[in-house]
């Protein structure tokens, strides 16, 4: 963890891995190994899917993101052995030797190569590390294929409560390749494991030859030479121990190739497999099995102790449980969420009635008459109003937002929630962004930057952020709302920002369509922040919002306060007629209300009071125009302050976008709300 002050620095590795130079990195492994789970832990939100041509075997393809360097990641269907593979196992054999390249030797076959992209430039393997001799034979049949190579030890949570204690350096050096301790259901050594892919391919490393017993490398010696052709390699352009083990065990496909290919060759192929099995107690393809089993289970054996089941259950463990954990996570989750709540209701409420509910108290009393007084009162209020927004809402969560970076927390509820927002267009790095939003909406937007969100993402998360209920908007809701829609109104206010979340994420998606990668999440270890490193970054993350925010909520202040000296509140009123009265259905003299919300929506509530001429808003406003004008309220252009942070994140086109979505949005709720209600109400009399 770098110290306050410290400039982060991201290490450039050559070569970089970007654009055309992406690397290639595809999953292999048996059934039930956690392959599509690690898969879906770092996808994107958009994964392109498709068939293995000629087949009904499903492949998943999506670009990530490792640190700087960029992958194309390549989910292939489940494989148990590279030998004697029915058509649809062998399409993905293929792919692995070939990819998009088809050789010589295939190109009477009908239909195009394998799958539409090249060849992997690393293979990541897969496998249980419950049932880890069974997957080693698979191993050893991979590395005969010449290409770099990285076993993913996964579930090695279950193999520990099995007693099963593996060690992963000893089974890296036995095999020659990296070996990486992984949990994939719960995110765990998963950006370990591509940074170890990233390392191999630039190193360029293949596994160590795991060549056969030397019984049977001596029978296929004279096979081996009679092999041992250039018209051979340019033809199959695969490695020569591969394409010798497959002709030895007899596989059906790549005699076949020799028989229509080389047919002069096949006898002498045939006469030389039958005198290697004459000293042999069992066929040529079922030693060359056997041998294979007995060198995985040898390996197993090498690195693998077998003893009582691992004791390390200590608070660590059960954190993990509570935050990764694909069930338990949600509570944990919901335990920030909650933790959220108590800031913006508790610590939040009581800050601001010790700081900017004071200064509205003392400012009430000045009501000055001249264009100067005026304009100090307002410059005095839009400084109130900063407060207002900087000590209680602010300063502690984006101080919480920190703590839980700093802990470790927030990476794990972001792997946790990233498979549900990624139905969003979104990653689950921005979800406590959002929690952040039901506080205020400007720490959460320019929390958005923080969570490493980007481009479109960053984009699409600061839209519909601005639609999150902030502090001030609930608390009009419930002030109005408790009032005369009871419970159930408010709960559908709230239920009915969800729903408009939710369809704008998807049709933001269509408006962005360009996804970006996928995020290999890092999960760190738990640990505690140092006060001094708390205050720093918080201050980091504010400081800059301060000096945009500031001269745009003065200036906004003074403004209005102008329009209303001027005696402009009737001609505003007219200005909204339309919206107000026709669209709405609400009294016009609300228009200056709804427009003074830009500056803070809960200016709006004390406006209405006096747009009304009392505190009974029941008299003038029955329910339905309750319900609507909350609604309207809910969803409408974001206060000056969230306007200024979103031209610093996502730019001037963007913001001004919020602001034309953000009105139409609240113009179309709030308007067909309140023809339904109508309606309901019109057949229930």
């Amino acid at each position: 963890m770098r110290n306050p002050g410290q400039e982060a620095s991201i290490p450039v590795r050559s070569p970089l891995f970007r654009g055309d130079r992406r690397l290639r990195i595809a999953l292999v492994g048996m059934p039930n190994s956690g392959k599509s789970t690690l898969f879906k832990a770092v996808s994107a939100t958009s994964i392109h899917t498709g068939e293995l041509a000629g087949t009904q075997r499903a492949y998943g393809e999506c670009r990530i993101q490792v640190g700087l360097d960029e992958a194309s990641l390549v989910d292939l269907p489940s494989i148990q052995s590279l030998h004697h593979l029915q058509h649809d196992d062998r399409v993905a054999l293929q792919y692995l030797l070939w990819g998009d390249e088809r050789p010589p030797i295939s190109v009477h076959e009908p239909g195009g190569p394998p799958a539409p992209f090249a060849p992997p430039d690393v293979i990541v393997q897969v496998v249980d590390a419950t049932t880890l001799e069974r997957h080693l034979e698979l191993t050893l049949e991979l590395g005969q294929l010449g290409r770099p190579i990285v076993l993913a030890l996964n579930m090695m949570d279950e193999a520990w409560k099995k007693g099963l204690h593996i060690s992963s350096k000893a089974l890296a050096e036995q095999l020659g390749v990296s070996v990486v301790p992984t949990v994939a259901l719960m995110g765990q050594g998963i950006a370990e494991l591509f940074d170890a892919a990233l390392a191999t391919a630039r190193q360029g490393s293949t596994p160590q030859p795991q060549r056969a017993s030397q019984y049977l490398c001596d029978r296929l010696q004279p096979l081996s030479e009679a092999l041992d052709r250039p018209e051979l390699r340019t033809a199959f352009r695969v490695p020569d121990a591969f394409l010798l083990m497959q002709l030895a065990a007899g596989d059906n496909y790549f005699l076949d190739e020799i028989r229509q290919h080389f047919p002069g060759l096949l006898p002498e192929i045939l006469r030389l497999r039958t005198e290697a099995e004459q000293t042999l107690p069992r066929p040529l393809a079922e030693e060359l099995h056997a041998d294979r089993h007995h060198r995985a289970a040898s390996l197993f054996e090498a690195v693998t102790r077998v003893g009582a089941p691992h004791p390390g259950r200590g608070w660590r463990y059960w954190m993990d449980e509570l935050f990764l954990h694909p069930v338990w996570g949600l509570f944990g989750c919901l335990a920030v969420f909650a933790a959220t709540l108590f800031v913006v209701f508790e610590v939040s409420v009581w800050l601001d009635e010790m700081s900017a509910a004071r200064l509205i108290d003392w400012a009430a009393g000045w009501q000055p008459q001249t264009i100067g007084g005026v304009v100090g009162r307002a410059v005095a209020d839009g400084l109130i109003g900063l407060i207002g927004i900087v000590v209680p809402y602010m300063i502690p969560l984006v101080l919480l937002l920190v703590l839980l970076e700093e802990t470790g927390i927030m990476q794990r509820i972001a792997f946790v929630v990233d498979r549900g927002f990624h139905q969003l267009g979104l990653h689950g790095g921005v979800a406590v962004t959002f929690l952040l939003g039901l506080g205020c909406n400007v720490p959460a937007i320019a929390g958005v930057a923080a969570a490493a969100a980007r481009g479109r993402e960053r984009i699409v998360a600061s839209l519909l952020i601005t639609f999150v209920p902030c502090s001030a908007r609930s608390a009009i809701i419930l002030a109005l709302g408790g009032k005369y829609l009871g419970g159930v109104g408010v709960f559908a206010i709230f239920v009915l920002s969800i729903v408009v979340i939710a369809v704008g994420g998807r049709l933001l998606t269509r408006r962005y369509p360009e996804s970006g990668p996928g995020q290999v999440l890092e999960i760190p270890p738990y640990r505690l922040p140092t006060w001094r490193a708390l205050f720093y970054n918080t201050w980091i993350r504010t400081r800059d919002i301060l000096t945009i925010v500031t001269p745009l909520l003065v200036g906004g202040s003074v403004v209005l306060a102008l329009l209303s000296h001027v005696g402009a509140d009737d001609y505003i009123n007219t200005v909204f007629t339309p919206i107000t009265a026709w669209w709405l259905g609400l009294p016009a003299v609300l228009g200056v209300p709804i427009l003074f919300g830009i500056l803070r929506k809960e200016l709006s509530l004390l406006m209405i009071y006096q747009a009304l001429g009392t505190f009974e808003v029941g008299i003038h406003l029955d329910w339905v125009q309750v319900m609507t004008f909350l609604l309207f309220l809910t969803f409408y252009i974001p206060c000056i302050s969230t306007f200024a942070v979103m031209l610093r994140t996502i730019g001037r086109r963007e913001a001004l976008f919020s602001i034309s979505l953000s009105v139409g949005v609240a113009l179309l709720v709030s308007g067909v709300v309140r023809a339904l209600l109508e309606g309901a109400r019109y057949l229930s009399v």
